[in-house]
Formats: structure tokens, sequence, C-alpha cells
């Protein structure tokens, strides 16, 4: 599988996550239109969270770990709120959508 972005084919792995970090807005929207996600500014929230932490750590966090770093910002998001932006796992669809690699295990550290 491979994702079309700035012209360029970007190869991905099995499961469709990219296999170098991709920091553009084109990355992220063509990958959200891939998995069926219409962007929302909530969206855009968890993208920018999420490439932080890649940044900051080399990998992104647990589901556990993303929605107690997600509430530091954004007081009212609970389990249902990520789930409603990425049915698929906040965790994994969140890094895939931001144009990051797989998460480690079950959805990083």
């Amino acid at each position: 599988m491979a994702y079309r972005i700035n012209e360029v084919e970007v190869e991905t792995d099995n499961d469709g996550y990219l296999l170098e970090p991709d920091y553009s807005a084109e990355a992220v929207e063509v990958i959200a239109a891939a998995e069926g996600i219409a962007l929302t500014p909530e969206h855009w929230k968890i993208v920018d969270y999420m490439r932080d932490e890649y940044r900051e750590h080399g990998h992104t966090p647990n589901f556990r770990n993303m929605l107690k770093g997600i509430q530091e910002f954004w007081s009212d998001a609970d389990s249902k709120t990520l789930y409603d932006l990425f049915p698929m796992g906040p965790a994994k669809q969140g890094a895939k959508i931001a144009g990051l690699p797989q998460p480690y295990g079950k959805g990083g550290y």
C-alpha cells in the first residue's frame, strides 16, 4: 500500500502506516480520506498532540497516556470523545492519520 502525498508516492507498512513520519498537512488529509475520516478542528488537536509526542519521545503514547495528555489541554475530552473522532482506536488510528509510523505494541508507551 502507498499514499500519494505532495505528488510523491509514499510507502507504508502492511497496515497502512507510513514508514517515515510526514508532518505535512497534506499527509493528514490524504490518510484521513483513505480512512474515511472527515477532518474537524478537534481531529487537528489530536494530530498535533500525536506529532508532538512522537517528536519528543520517538513514539506515540498508548491510549491511557494519550487520554491523560490530551486532558491537559482539552479538559472535557474523554474516551467517547476520542473514539468518536477515531473509531478504529484513537491511539493507533490517530497516529496513522497524523502521518506517523505504527505505534509500538498496543499503541505506544
